[in-house]
């Protein structure tokens, strides 16, 4: 699947929990997509217990393989109490 077409699509697990929207991906050495960054909302970053920084926005990296369903809204393989094992991205 192409980033394009997930860039902006909202994301819930699969106890129906609004995580956020899909603001990039990382690709490997082949272009394959291996990673989802979900720029998450303000009560998901509380959730999920993130301090939200005063400017901008938490965004964690979700490897594809949590990924279950890509229709409407991007589906996930895993509960809101097991997104807290995903780290948050850190930028470079």
């Amino acid at each position: 699947m192409e980033i394009g077409k997930l860039r902006g699509k909202q994301v819930i697990t699969k106890d129906a929990f609004y995580v956020g929207e899909i603001s990039e991906a990382n690709k490997d050495e082949e272009w394959r997509i291996t990673h989802v960054q979900i720029k998450l909302t303000k009560e998901a970053t509380k959730v999920i217990g993130f301090k939200k920084p005063l400017l901008g926005h938490v965004t964690i990296c979700l490897p594809i393989m949590y990924i279950s369903g890509t229709k409407d809204v991007i589906t996930l393989n895993i509960s809101r109490a097991e997104l807290e094992q995903i780290p948050e991205c850190k930028s470079e």
